[in-house]
């Protein structure tokens, strides 16, 4: 593996484990535990969301403002979406945003 790929890994990492860390001090606040799913599947599942979320934002607006954006490009020997891959690293650094605005 490049380092790149280890260090998009750690963000990643990184990323849902500070949302799992939120997510649980919010919990504790409110009093109590969903027992239902774990903090990590919560986490997991407010990643792609917020990924799916933003990327339907940026599809509207390049939709509506007529850019002619690439279908495919080459990211870590991977061919992505750019839209996909901007939206998801946005996703990614959002908790991390969250925590210096303290939030």
């Amino acid at each position: 593996m490049t380092a790149l790929t280890l260090l998009v890994l750690l963000l990643i990492y990184l990323s849902v484990r500070e949302r799992a860390r939120r997510r649980m001090t919010r919990c504790k606040e409110l009093g109590g535990l969903d027992t239902r799913s774990s903090p990590l599947a919560n986490a997991l599942g407010a990643l792609v969301g917020t990924a799916g979320g933003i990327y339907l934002s940026m599809v509207m607006l390049i939709n509506f403002l007529e850019l002619d954006v690439p279908n495919k490009v080459q990211i870590m020997g991977v061919n992505m979406e750019p839209l996909a891959a901007i939206s998801l690293l946005m996703a990614i650094v959002q908790p991390f945003a969250m925590r210096l605005i303290g939030r």
